[in-house]
């Protein structure tokens, strides 16, 4: 029951940013129009910036489900485009509130998963031994790269074609 209500109060959310910024919402918005208490908002989350947090990493968990490898990365990559751009509502207006580094965290957190396997699974697939430390500076190196671009698409409006921007990174 509690991945229902979480997700209950995760649509109530964006809802609401369709309407007005996230600085405007209050818990009180969102358990208004989710039909629920303040209370039973705060049973599952701290703050609003928790619901933003946990929206953010759920809808990151679907994107890239079982794209996380050497050859699913693109895919995986693109995936998170797409669920950016299927919540454009939600990103841009937590993008330009105060909470910008959440959405940062959250790309941090997503593409660092999905890079960090195909590392890994680089590295055994050549067969060349890695220290753990090198793996995780690829990893973050790379996530880097591509949270920055996921943040300038996302910074000039997601007007560029997701496809295109994937592309160019497997050349």
């Amino acid at each position: 029951m509690s991945q229902i209500t979480k997700k209950a109060l995760s649509a109530s959310l964006k809802n609401l940013l369709q309407q007005k910024p996230l600085s405007k919402i209050t818990i009180s918005d969102i358990a208004e129009d989710c039909g629920v208490s303040r209370m039973t908002f705060y049973y599952y989350f701290t703050d609003i910036f928790d619901l933003v947090e946990w929206t953010c990493l759920e809808d990151a968990s679907r994107a890239i489900a079982g794209n996380k490898t050497y050859g699913t990365w693109q895919q995986g990559f693109y995936n998170i485009f797409k669920a950016v751009l299927d919540n454009r509502s939600f990103v841009s207006n937590v993008y330009h509130s105060v909470s910008r580094e959440h959405i940062e965290q959250y790309l941090y957190s997503v593409t660092y998963g999905l890079l960090a396997d195909v590392v890994e699974e680089t590295a055994e697939r050549v067969g060349v031994t890695v220290r753990d430390e090198d793996k995780r500076f690829i990893a973050d190196f790379y996530k880097y790269a591509f949270v920055g671009l996921l943040l300038n698409w996302i910074r000039d409006g997601m007007k560029e074609d997701p496809e295109k921007i994937i592309a160019r990174l497997s050349i």
